[in-house]
């Protein structure tokens, strides 16, 4: 059984404490290896690492960062198989859904950010023969990245790349239930030419090393992206301490079907936002709102596509969903279920746990619900989705709106003015017209309400990561 280590100042090392976590396998149930269970100690050799590797990182030119970045990038290509390989074990995810779009995006994420920083312009004002204003953005120093488990390597790239770039040294944390590729990543970050103490990653329990980041003077900054109960904490906790945060949050999600959509493509795509990575994605559609004159023939087809659906080993090219993450969250997903038909809702597909061994769903598909019930409500984080149907165009923004939430939101339509008419009412920080999960890295990324608080994605990343400076010369 493979024991992993953290990875600080460019080593790997064991923790001080020698404490280790299991690490099971979701497709097999079973221990594949432990990882650190990190303290304080471990934490303050970080931040010692950090601290005197950022007059080295910071001061590096544009130019030679970039670089580096670079090289990382093309690691992490040359690395792919390596890298998908343990993501599946690590998360359940299907193989083949790994090395087509979490490991390639991991590899974007540090390129776009290496060409941002070089292509990045600064403002100037200039009051003729008098003064001249100009701001720079300058790195804020050691921060802290935590990252969730539902896309490992791509979300964890997505937090300390623009960190990276701009001149900051990082202490990152990935998930305890999905430690490997970013243990991986460590040994890649060496080869590509970082100095040593710039990344630094720790692993164990968010409650533990992950509060200890948040709360440690030194981490001038934090993103944070998880679940809303933890958010709060890690947002309350920085702003003791007037830290910068970043919080990217859960989310129930609006998947609205206007009667003149393309109703073929909606299905095709609904059920990519309703099942893609076991539903465990923040983004997904999980609340499916249909025009009523539309509701029983999306219905019919969108359940025929359920009954094609494979839930199966990760490694089998042929399983469209793998395992859930954990068993608890299995649980938590089934509990749902159970809740649902408790207050009323119907089953129309799935339902069940499936395989004796390992953490696999079935696709669910419920109706029947009240807007206002739990279940439509509340997050589940996994392949259960609601039907619902809408009269009119106030009603479907009024649902889409109910809950506390406000990530995304997906809306179908051929009407151009209506597209824009709903995306401006809807509550989200991302919309969706005819299409999901369509990314332009440099647009920003985030969530109103309870979703979050802060943008990445863009220059709006790489301004969280740094602190603007106003310089004003007299001429």
């Amino acid at each position: 059984m493979q024991k992993i280590q953290n990875f600080i100042n460019g080593e790997y090392l064991d923790p001080i404490k020698g404490q280790y976590i299991d690490n099971v396998e979701p497709g097999t149930g079973k221990v594949f290896a432990q990882i650190p269970n990190s303290t304080e100690e471990d934490l303050e050799n970080a931040v010692e690492a950090a601290k005197v590797a950022f007059p080295v990182w910071s001061n590096m030119s544009v130019d030679k960062r970039s670089k580096i970045l670079h090289k990382l990038a093309d690691l992490i290509e040359e690395n792919l198989d390596d890298l998908a390989l343990m993501e599946s074990r690590d998360n359940g995810k299907p193989l083949w859904l790994a090395k087509a779009v979490d490991i390639p995006r991991a590899s974007t994420n540090f390129r776009f950010y290496a060409s941002a920083i070089i292509n990045f312009s600064s403002e100037a004002q200039v009051s003729e023969g008098f003064m001249v204003n100009y701001t720079r953005l300058a790195p804020i120093g050691v921060v802290g990245c935590i990252s969730p488990w539902n896309l490992p390597l791509y979300l964890f790239s997505w937090k300390i790349a623009p960190a990276l770039a701009m001149g900051n040294c990082v202490i990152a944390k990935p998930s305890e239930l999905t430690p490997m590729t970013a243990f991986l990543l460590g040994k890649l970050t060496k080869e590509a030419g970082m100095p040593d103490g710039v990344l630094n990653i720790l692993h164990g329990e968010g409650k533990g090393i992950g509060q200890a980041i948040v709360e440690h003077e030194a981490t001038n900054a934090i993103s944070f992206t998880g679940g809303t109960a933890t958010g709060k904490i890690v947002g309350v906790t920085a702003s003791q301490q007037f830290k910068k945060v970043s919080l990217e949050l859960g989310g129930k999600n609006p998947n609205i079907i206007f009667a003149d959509c393309d109703l073929e493509e909606a299905v095709k795509t609904s059920m990519k936002s309703s099942f893609t990575n076991q539903g465990e994605i923040c983004l997904c559609g999980s609340r499916i709102l249909i025009e009523e004159s539309i509701y029983d023939e999306f219905k019919e087809r969108f359940l025929g596509e359920c009954s094609k659906l494979v839930v199966g080993d990760p490694m089998d090219p042929k399983s469209n969903l793998g395992a859930l993450v954990s068993e608890a969250h299995l649980n938590k997903v089934d509990s749902y279920v159970q809740l649902a038909k408790e207050e009323g809702g119907v089953v129309l597909y799935g339902g069940e746990r499936v395989h004796k061994e390992g953490f696999y769903y079935q696709p669910t598909v419920i109706e029947g619900l009240d807007e206002n019930c739990r279940t439509n409500q509340e997050e589940i984080f996994g392949p259960v989705v609601t039907l619902s149907k809408f009269k009119s165009e106030d009603e479907a923004i009024n649902v889409a709106n109910s809950t506390r939430y406000g990530l995304s939101c997906t809306i179908w339509t051929s009407n151009l003015k209506r597209a824009h008419r709903v995306s401006h009412a809807v509550q989200s920080g991302i919309i969706w017209v005819n299409c999901w999960l369509v990314r332009d890295l440099r647009t920003p990324f985030g969530g109103m309400k309870d979703s979050g608080i802060g943008r990445e994605g863009g220059n709006a990343a790489l301004k969280f990561f740094s602190e603007p400076q106003n310089v004003c010369i007299k001429l």
